[in-house]
């Protein structure tokens, strides 16, 4: 055999194999989203989405080290798309309360789509925490790989536009964006494990006021007392 031929053969076996591993990986990826959105975080074994997924606890933990990390992994796509959307709005000069009410509707209609695996990532989030308790951080590692909050940073949806927003002066700059972004998000989630049946648009409508009220508070004041501006959603 000629060294071209070699060279395609072993090319030919490297993506073969990498097919596999895709195949591998998206596999798990399904078998974990039903069954986290199913049973919940406590009643997911790695062992359970392993056997539905066709293959041994070993291969699962060879992809993801742990259950927190295959949690973060099944609600990345879900953060990452409307984290893409709000930057398309930054990019486009969208008016900031405008780009904020659509964002903040879009995350409450996601989390109530997918509220088992939100309520399931919540409860992983805090399991996290609790598990790293009294534990130093690692100089090294700015954020760790394994944690669910930093595969899926749900606070990111917001955060862009927040920032822009009080950096244009168009919202007040206390809270600041980090913060404020940390709180509405901490109120959707335990909304979705408390009241999972909550309509979305109740749900935005609260999130809405809770964030407009605290950093455009004139949203509020140009209605009346009884007034909902954000009742109903667009």
């Amino acid at each position: 055999m000629t060294p071209g031929g070699t060279g395609r053969s072993s090319d030919a076996r490297a993506r073969a194999a990498q097919t596999k591993r895709d195949r591998t990986r998206r596999a798990l990826l399904d078998a974990a989203d039903a069954h986290f959105g199913a049973r919940g975080w406590n009643r997911t074994r790695m062992e359970d989405v392993a056997a539905t997924a066709g293959v041994s606890p070993a291969t699962a933990y060879n992809h993801f080290p742990s259950k927190h990390a295959l949690i973060g992994h099944v609600y990345r796509p879900l953060v990452l798309s409307l984290v893409g959307q709000a930057e398309q709005d930054r990019r486009a000069g969208r008016p900031v309360v405008d780009a904020l009410r659509d964002q903040l509707e879009a995350l409450a209609r996601t989390s109530w789509r997918h509220r088992g695996l939100t309520g399931a990532f919540w409860y992983a989030a805090q399991d996290y925490v609790a598990t790293r308790v009294g534990r130093p951080p690692d100089p090294d590692v700015p954020g760790d790989p394994g944690d669910p909050r930093t595969l899926a940073p749900v606070p990111d949806t917001l955060l862009g536009l927040l920032r822009d927003g009080q950096a244009s002066g168009q919202l007040r700059r206390y809270p600041p964006a980090a913060e404020i972004s940390g709180v509405v998000v901490d109120t959707l989630l335990v909304r979705a494990v408390n009241r999972p049946h909550e309509p979305p648009e109740q749900t935005a409508e609260l999130l809405l006021t809770v964030l407009f009220g605290t950093l455009k508070p004139e949203l509020l004041c140009a209605v009346g007392v009884d007034e909902r501006p954000f009742a109903g959603g667009h």
